[in-house]
């Protein structure tokens, strides 16, 4: 017995040897060498294509930029910094993207160049999502760089930052890169640079770039003038040979101008059909508010309820034409172009090719934006005539004279072209009234920024509509202000590009200002809502380039949590996505657990505003039935601004007010019942108002004051994503 156990144990022993050799047969009796293993290679030839200090010396560049950017404007502003180093210094930089890049050899960059932080900040005070790892390796202290700690001395570096003085972490990630690299012992070059989105980033930009320089021309022992003005684009026209079924004519994507299925995202919108488009406000004479839905079936789009969708516009109809008369491209503007960058590292060409003149303006070019100060010395070297230069180079030096003329005045490119030439601005443009400028049409595309996607909460839920995409779009119209030019009417571009839709698919027409006017004068700008090569349209049905961009923005997963929404105005519009999404939560518990099962819910509580009941009350029809619906655990809360009641001292009531009033309720919610607090709208007033009501009622009800226990309750709701914002200003 014992003999035989130990003769199968040596058979198995030697069972195992053998199978080892067998499996490690190449390691064991090979004589071949051992070699590492090759590093991945990027198509051009470079090493790792994650390192950038490796393209920097292959480059030979000096500087390396970094941007954190949401929406494109600090990549923007990134690529400026590098065209004006080229063109002070004839310094060439590596502008990155941080999520494409590993950062532990950042301590590698040679003593004889620096690092530039373009830095925008996000939501609450959050990096941008091609930023959150930069942001994690330089805050980590056990993250270690090459040298095998956390530390960067001898690293000189740059930071400007992006932000919004009207929320409350204004231009926080600027500020924390700052302080991350000089705690590692890096050394910065210049002040931190701090634009403000609510005022004028460009101003902030022009006014903090001159000294940065001069630091930077001393520390990096450069001297002014060793560059020079170079073209980013060559633009070639291509009238004869390219295949008409190949052009560009406003398609946002590759799969789009084929017509070929895919993904549908920020780089391949979808063209949804309108299935509702109507008027939300009861009085239309000054403002309109459009609601429209729109059919994502089939496309492979979802959304959850707090969601964003983005609207892809095209501009104006009358700037297009404006712009083309301008630039002496009105016989032109089907002519086939193709624009190829001199250097793509720095400047790639921002929209797809081959396309046409009157293609670029309509589509691709944000030619409805105030036009900026600094492009307006380079336009005034091509201008017609010399009081035509003299104007532009004195608004390009006179930094009031630029505001009270243009920023007030909210002058795009083609009216302060047609300004500076003479031109009557309020006339219908035309090649007879408009004054042609020889600017080359590269300088155009460097200049003026790519025309972006417009921004909307969702203002309905996938549980009730799982087919369709709901927006709630106020109508942006206003006279401009200043006395340097006479008073017009300022259009929003996305909101407008809607209303058109609006019209077009209920079959209507739109207003006109004058009937007798000839031609007449349309109350609203018209957009070529019919999009490239017809695409968007169908017979009766029209269709909205879109894609969804994802939000946090969300409801409690627990209907027994108490819900406190305020938002005014617009700002209702996520918060009817949010109550759709409990009526369809109240459905399904009151038919799985019967009539009673809504009874444990919180109390679901929304403060909405507006200026008068039978103006602009949005929704009107719809509360009542959700009201009943959720068996009276929703409570809607009204303030109209303009009619009774007024307070005491006939001052109007607002949504703050309302809150204020239901104080005892809302701190028993949040205090004892755990309860979340939303708030969506106005950036600038309402929703600073709101939270220092909050702040008053919770540091009251805890025993102390607003400005202490009020705002640390404040803070601390924020932190654990009780307090969650959805505001703009």
């Amino acid at each position: 017995m014992a003999l035989s156990a130990s003769s199968d144990v040596i058979v198995l022993l030697l069972g195992v040897v053998l199978a080892s050799l067998y499996l490690f047969r190449d390691q064991v009796f090979s004589s071949k060498p051992k070699t590492s293993a090759a590093p991945v290679k990027e198509a051009g030839g470079h090493g790792d294509p994650r390192d950038f200090v490796a393209k920097m010396k292959a480059g030979k560049k000096r500087l390396v930029i970094f941007y954190g950017s949401q929406t494109g404007t600090a990549e923007e502003y990134a690529i400026r910094i590098a065209k004006e180093a080229k063109s002070k210094f004839g310094l060439a930089s590596l502008v990155c993207d941080p999520e494409e890049y590993d950062f532990e050899n950042l301590d590698q960059i040679p003593e004889d160049c620096a690092a530039i932080f373009v830095m925008a900040t996000y939501g609450e005070g959050e990096p941008t999502d091609n930023a959150v790892q930069l942001m994690q390796n330089l805050s980590d202290e056990s993250f270690e760089f090459s040298n095998g700690e956390h530390k960067l001395e001898g690293l000189k570096y740059v930071v400007f930052g992006l932000g919004n003085r009207t929320y409350e972490h204004y231009n926080v990630i600027s500020k924390q890169v700052d302080e991350h690299l000089t705690k590692m012992g890096a050394t910065r070059i210049g002040e931190r640079g701090e634009g403000d989105d609510d005022k004028s980033m460009e101003e902030d930009y022009l006014e903090w770039k001159d000294g940065m320089w001069d630091e930077f021309a001393r520390v990096m022992g450069v001297e002014e003038g060793q560059g020079g003005d170079t073209a980013d684009f060559i633009v070639s026209e291509l009238e004869d040979s390219v295949a008409p079924e190949k052009v560009y004519r406003g398609e946002l994507s590759a799969r789009a101008l084929t017509r070929s299925k895919g993904i549908h995202d920020a780089k391949n919108p979808y063209a949804a059909p309108i299935d509702v488009s109507r008027e939300l406000f009861q009085n239309t004479e000054s403002r309109n508010c459009v609601h429209v839905e729109l059919n994502i079936e089939g496309s492979g789009i979802t959304y959850q309820h707090g969601d964003h969708v983005g609207v892809w516009p095209s501009n104006a109809e009358v700037e297009v034409e404006r712009l083309l008369c301008a630039l002496g491209l009105s016989d032109k503007r089907d002519t086939v172009i193709g624009i190829e960058s001199l250097d793509p590292a720095l400047a790639k060409v921002p929209f797809p090719v081959p396309t046409t003149y009157g293609t670029v303006l309509r589509h691709y070019l944000d030619i409805s934006a105030v036009a900026g100060r600094q492009i307006l010395g380079v336009l005034a070297k091509f201008a017609p005539k010399p009081d035509a230069e003299t104007y532009l180079q004195n608004l390009n030096t006179n930094k009031e004279e630029y505001h009270a003329v243009v920023t007030e005045g909210c002058l795009k490119l083609g009216e302060l072209l047609q300004l500076a030439a003479g031109n009557d601005i309020r006339a219908s443009p035309s090649t007879e009234n408009t004054t042609a400028w020889s600017i080359p049409f590269d300088i155009i595309v460097s200049s003026i920024t790519r025309l972006q996607p417009r921004y909307y909460s969702i203002s309905s839920s996938p549980k009730l509509n799982p087919n369709s995409i709901h927006v709630t779009c106020v109508v942006l119209k206003y006279d401009s202000a200043g006395a340097h030019i006479p008073p017009r009417a300022i259009f929003g571009v996305g909101s407008n590009f809607l209303l058109n839709l609006k019209y077009a698919a209920n079959g209507q027409t739109a207003p006109l200002l004058s009937e007798g006017s000839d031609p007449a004068s349309v109350a609203f700008p018209q957009y070529a809502i019919e999009g490239p090569r017809g695409a968007h349209r169908e017979g009766t049905i029209y269709k909205v380039p879109i894609h969804v961009r994802r939000s946090t923005f969300r409801l409690p997963t627990n209907p027994k949590s108490p819900i406190i929404m305020i938002g005014p105005g617009t700002g209702v519009a996520p918060f009817r996505g949010f109550i759709q999404e409990r009526v369809a939560l109240a459905r399904r518990s009151i038919e799985k657990n019967g009539p009673d099962a809504l009874n444990d819910w919180g109390r679901i509580s929304l403060f909405y505003g507006c200026r008068r009941s039978n103006e602009d009350y949005l929704y009107k029809e719809e509360w009542p039935e959700y009201i009943k619906e959720l068996q009276g655990k929703f409570m809607l809360h009204t303030a109209f601004s303009r009619e009774p009641p007024y307070k005491p001292d006939g001052g109007k009531i607002y949504v703050q007010d309302l809150v204020w009033e239901d104080r005892v309720q809302i701190a028993d919610a949040i205090l004892n019942g755990k309860g979340y607090i939303y708030i969506c709208g106005d950036a600038k007033s309402m929703s600073k108002s709101v939270e220092e009501t909050l702040a008053r009622i919770l540091g009251e009800a805890k025993g102390g004051s607003a400005e202490v226990e009020g705002a640390a309750e404040l803070k601390l709701l924020k932190e654990r994503s009780r307090l969650m914002l959805d505001v703009w200003s």
